[in-house]
């Protein structure tokens, strides 16, 4: 079982010996192949988080669902079975600082590791940047590439910063590779509507929220900091 790197039905089978459980071949053999199956999955799951490069950690059942933040419980025990993604779906999860838009995000994105689909977080400033870069050592496409192919992609802090003409390009480019195949998250504080002008060229910004706002799944946040209400709790 270890040359053949069957971890998990080893394990299980040093259990077996160790309990000495009275099973039949066929309920040990089913408890080994679970085990394996269970492993694999664990093994897998943790590699695909770690390449998604979450800013931190965060989970659907961390989420906070009483805070007057206008959050549909409903919608995102939906959303968190991570069937959007089977859909190619988009979403937007928009709001003012602190109300928790990164945080549900990333738990969306953990989800999406645990059931096996890849996923890649970035803050948006922070991919421009790498991709400006990118394009002195002739790594550009193999990122865009890589982008594409990615089952989730979030973009966290849509927006904070006015785009220039070659981050209008790059974004429009983003989405249109990925456009009725992959699914996106995107935060951002500004509602939908002003996304035109942080865009600021009308015909890019017609074709990049074209293919990223129809029908999108929509989640609107507002009230008051989550930092703040769990810095006042604390204090209390």
């Amino acid at each position: 079982m270890s040359q053949m790197r069957l971890t998990g039905m080893k394990e299980a089978y040093q259990t077996l010996l160790q309990t000495q459980e009275d099973l039949t071949y066929e309920e040990a053999i089913s408890m080994m192949v679970d085990a394996e199956w269970e492993w694999r999955h664990n093994r897998k799951m943790q590699r695909y988080i770690k390449q998604a490069g979450f800013r931190y950690q965060s989970s659907v059942e961390e989420i906070d669902f009483m805070a007057d933040r206008k959050l549909n419980k409903n919608h995102l025990l939906r959303l968190a079975d991570c069937s959007f993604i089977n859909r190619a779906e988009n979403i937007l999860v928009t709001g003012p600082t602190g109300v928790g838009k990164s945080f549900i995000a990333t738990a969306l994105g953990y989800q999406a590791c645990e059931k096996g689909y890849r996923v890649a977080y970035f803050n948006m400033q922070k991919l421009f940047s790498t991709l400006r870069r990118s394009r002195a050592d002739q790594s550009y496409h193999k990122i865009l590439k890589r982008l594409e192919r990615t089952d989730l992609l979030i973009l966290d802090d849509f927006g904070l910063e006015p785009f220039d003409h070659e981050n209008r390009l790059t974004l429009l480019e983003i989405i249109d590779d990925r456009n009725a195949r992959k699914s996106t998250i995107i935060s951002a504080q500004l509602p939908v509507k002003s996304w035109y002008e942080i865009i600021d060229d009308k015909t890019i910004a017609d074709a990049i929220l074209d293919r990223i706002v129809h029908q999108a799944h929509r989640i609107e946040l507002s009230g008051e900091s989550m930092r703040k209400l769990k810095k006042s709790k604390q204090h209390n």
